[in-house]
C-alpha cells in the first residue's frame, strides 16, 4: 500500500498543476469573453465594461486567496477535532461554533471595523485594507465550514487503518500525515469544491466594506444611471459564467480523485 501511494504522488501532483494552469487559462479566456460582450452592449453596460470586468477579477481574486487559506484553516482545525486531548480539540471546536453561529456580514464588518482596534489595545499595531479584511472573514468563515467537512472525512477512514500504521511504529503524527489525512482529504473533495463554489457567491458581501468586487461595481452602476433591471441580470450573468467555469474545473478535480483512489 505505501509503494502505491509513494508511486501515485508525482502523477497526482503532475495533474494537479495541469488542472491549476487549465483553470487559470480558462478564467483568462472567460474575462477575455466577458470583456468583448459587455463593451458591446449598450449603455449603461457598454461605457462600463471595464468596470463590471474589475469587479470579477477581485470577486476571483477573493475565492482564490481565501480559499487557499480557508484549506489550510480547515485541516488544522478538522485535525484539533479529531484529538483525544480536550485541551487541542477545545479551541477548534470554540472557533467552529463562533463562525458558524454568526452571519457572514457580521463577520466581515467585525474583522474590518473591530479588529484593528482591539489588536491596538494590545499592542498590535495592524491596518487592514478592505482587501484583507474580506479575505480574512471570508477565509476564517469557509474554514469553519471546511473543518467540520475534513473531520467527517478523518472519522470516515476505517479504524483499522490508523490500527495498522501504529503496529508499524508509526507515531499519531505520521499516521495521521501518512496514512489517514490523504484518504480523508480524497473522501472530502466533493464538499470541499462545494465550498469553495459557495464562497465565490459568498464573496458579494464584501461589498459593505466598500470592496470594489462584483456586486459593488453593478450597485455603483445602477445608482448611477437608475437602471437596475438592466444591471442586475448582467451581474447574475457574469456571477453564473464564474461558478460554471469554476464548477466545470472542480468537477474534472473530483474525477481525477476518484480514479487515483480506486
Amino acid at each position: 500500500m505505501t509503494a502505491k501511494a509513494g508511486a501515485r504522488q508525482p502523477l497526482a501532483a503532475g495533474t494537479l498543476l495541469l488542472w491549476l494552469l487549465g483553470a487559470a487559462a480558462a478564467f483568462l479566456v472567460l474575462f477575455g469573453l466577458i470583456t468583448v460582450i459587455l463593451r458591446q452592449m449598450p449603455d449603461p453596460i457598454g461605457p462600463r465594461a471595464d468596470l463590471f470586468v474589475e469587479g470579477a477579477r477581485m470577486t476571483l481574486q477573493l475565492t482564490v486567496v481565501s480559499g487557499a487559506i480557508g484549506l489550510v484553516i480547515g485541516v488544522i482545525a478538522g485535525i484539533q477535532k479529531t484529538s483525544a486531548n480536550m485541551l487541542v480539540r477545545a479551541p477548534a471546536s470554540l472557533f467552529i461554533w463562533l463562525i458558524r453561529g454568526t452571519p457572514l456580514l457580521i463577520q466581515i464588518l467585525f474583522v474590518y471595523n473591530a479588529l484593528p482596534p482591539l489588536l491596538a489595545a494590545v499592542g498590535l499595531k495592524v491596518e487592514l485594507n478592505e482587501f484583507w479584511s474580506a479575505v480574512i472573514a471570508l477565509a476564517l468563515n469557509v474554514g469553519a465550514y471546511n473543518a467540520e467537512v475534513i473531520r467527517a472525512g478523518i472519522l470516515a477512514v476505517p479504524r483499522g487503518q490508523t490500527e495498522a500504521a501504529r503496529s508499524l511504529g508509526l507515531t499519531g503524527g505520521q499516521t495521521m500525515n501518512t496514512v489517514v489525512l490523504p484518504q480523508a482529504m480524497r473522501i472530502v473533495v466533493p464538499p470541499l469544491v462545494n465550498n469553495l463554489v459557495a464562497l465565490l457567491k459568498d464573496s458579494s458581501l464584501a461589498s459593505v466594506i466598500a470592496l470594489l468586487e462584483l456586486s459593488l461595481a453593478g450597485s455603483r452602476v445602477s445608482s448611477e444611471t437608475f437602471k437596475p433591471e438592466v444591471v442586475l441580470p448582467v451581474i447574475a450573468a457574469v456571477y453564473l459564467a464564474l461558478t460554471t467555469v469554476m464548477t466545470l474545473f472542480t468537477d474534472q478535480l473530483e474525477k481525477r480523485v476518484r480514479i487515483a483512489s480506486r
